[in-house]
């Protein structure tokens, strides 16, 4: 390991972890910790949802032999108010939903393997204010 100008440095490895290229023996389990809303936005009529995985990567490789990819990938399924539908997403990014009515929402978030099966998940609730948000059309 290189030292930088100051003396000693973190290698890459303590740093980021083993190689996604290495297969791990034991992982342990993958799970989802998602942040509430940011409440500034929500005045706006947007949802932002910040949201991270814990080991697995969130990446857009789908179907069963991505199953044993190592260390661990998948992606996430996003349904709003309990909704007959829902999307996935491989992106990691924030969650952003725009327009939502005024009210009560849900949104569960669930961590799922390439393979869509679902590892974990959690449900996030919040109350959009009563404004017009810009760009939003209303009837």
């Amino acid at each position: 390991m290189l030292a930088g100008p100051g003396g000693a440095v973190q290698s890459a490895r303590e740093v980021r972890g083993p190689p996604p290229v290495i297969p791990l023996e034991s992982e342990p389990p993958a799970k989802i910790v998602i942040d509430p809303p940011a409440p500034g936005w929500l005045v706006q009529g947007r949802v932002v949802i910040q949201y991270r995985a814990e080991n697995l990567r969130i990446v857009p490789v789908f179907g069963p032999n991505a199953l044993d990819v190592s260390p661990r990938i998948g992606h996430i399924h996003v349904t709003v108010d309990d909704s007959p539908w829902r999307w996935a997403d491989a992106s990691g990014e924030p969650l952003i939903i725009n327009c939502l009515l005024p009210g009560e929402h849900k949104v569960l978030i669930e961590l799922v393997n390439a393979n869509h099966q679902v590892i974990d998940g959690g449900l996030v609730r919040f109350v959009v204010p009563d404004v017009i948000a810009p760009n939003c059309h209303r009837s």
